[in-house]
Order: structure tokens, then C-alpha cells, then sequence
């Protein structure tokens, strides 16, 4: 779940046009807490993903895409 959620992360900041250090500000994070949040390091907390996501306009919904997307390739 946390790697799709990194995927979405990385995904909705570039549609953004956001640097990594512009996402940092915005939950109050640093710009290398957010290279590792975008490579899936495991030190990195569901919590600061789903904020950063939110943060940059992520919708609940696109939140729970990603998170179904994990659960199927789980099952598979």
C-alpha cells in the first residue's frame, strides 16, 4: 500500500509541477523526507504519505484508487 501511495504521490506532485521542495513545505516535511517518500523507503509513514497526498489537492477518492490498486496486485 505504501509503494502505491509513494506512486501516487510522485504522480499528482509532477501534475502539480511541484518540486520536491515545494511539496515539503505544504505538510511541513523536507525536501529529502519527500525523495524517500516518493522511492517507497520504508521509514516513511502512511500517515506523512496520505497528508503529503492531500496536501497537493489528492482527492479522497483518488487516495482509495491507489490503495485498491495495491490490494489487487496483492491478491494476484
Amino acid at each position: 500500500m505504501k509503494l502505491a501511495l509513494a506512486a501516487g504521490v510522485k504522480e499528482v506532485r509532477e501534475k502539480r509541477g511541484l518540486t520536491q521542495t515545494a511539496l515539503a513545505h505544504l505538510p511541513g516535511s523536507s525536501q529529502s523526507r519527500i525523495a524517500k517518500m516518493e522511492a517507497g523507503d520504508r521509514s516513511v509513514s502512511l500517515d506523512l504519505l496520505v497528508r503529503s497526498l492531500l496536501s497537493i489537492g489528492a482527492s479522497s477518492a483518488e487516495i482509495a484508487k491507489w490503495i485498491r490498486r495495491a490490494e489487487t496486485r496483492r491478491a494476484a
